[in-house]
């Protein structure tokens, strides 16, 4: 059974940060609440001691809803997310080492992964026969700009599990808090299998 949202992006933090995908006081992650709104964690916060007062409930223009918390600039990517899919009901973004590295080893607006049977932890992905897509998109201080990139390419086609952000890191997000943290393990897996086979020489 689900905890409390709460709960879930406390449990969250706590365990992103053991992995070390979100140093310093990098990174944040929501959850919906309800149509309209999302819980975020504030800005500034490390995310491996998180408590209930680190959180503020936003509207999903990115708008403070009853608190004197301030949010971070990228609170605007996650509501965009939110508009785009009711269906998605978290998001996660970090800042790993292979997240961001492979971000600006990547060209293009595209990272292409195939082979790996570590795929099919992505919901809808049966096989490691074909290849998953992963868009890329330019680190940008303009969240609002960020937002409306994204905007436009979900528009032409609406982006699965994640997407990365130049030199910057991941948003990984899911139908709910278990599910998001499952697409962003399985991601940080196949990326960090990515850059293996890079450093190796391999093709991939």
């Amino acid at each position: 059974m689900s905890t409390l949202p709460t709960e879930d992006i406390l449990d969250a933090g706590r365990w992103i940060d053991a992995q070390g995908w979100c140093p310093a006081t990098g990174g944040n992650f929501s959850q919906r609440s309800g149509d309209n709104a999302a819980l975020i964690t504030a800005s500034g916060r490390h995310k491996g001691h998180l408590t209930g007062q680190d959180l503020l409930r936003v509207d999903l223009e990115g708008r403070v809803l009853d608190s004197d918390l301030r949010p971070s600039a990228e609170t605007l990517l996650h509501c965009c997310l939110y508009r785009l899919d009711a269906g998605i009901g978290a998001v996660l973004h970090t800042h790993s080492v292979n997240s961001t590295v492979l971000s600006r080893l990547t060209a293009g607006d595209w990272l292409e992964i195939e082979g790996f049977e570590m795929q099919k932890s992505l919901s809808g992905n049966l096989t490691h026969d074909e290849a998953i897509r992963i868009a890329l998109f330019d680190n940008t201080q303009d969240m609002q700009a960020l937002a409306a990139a994204v905007t436009e390419r979900w528009d032409q086609a609406p982006l699965s599990w994640g997407l990365l952000v130049r030199g910057h890191g991941l948003y990984a997000w899911g139908r709910d808090m278990n599910e998001a943290r499952r697409h962003l393990e399985g991601l940080e897996f196949l990326f960090a299998c990515v850059l293996e086979m890079k450093r190796l020489g391999a093709p991939v």
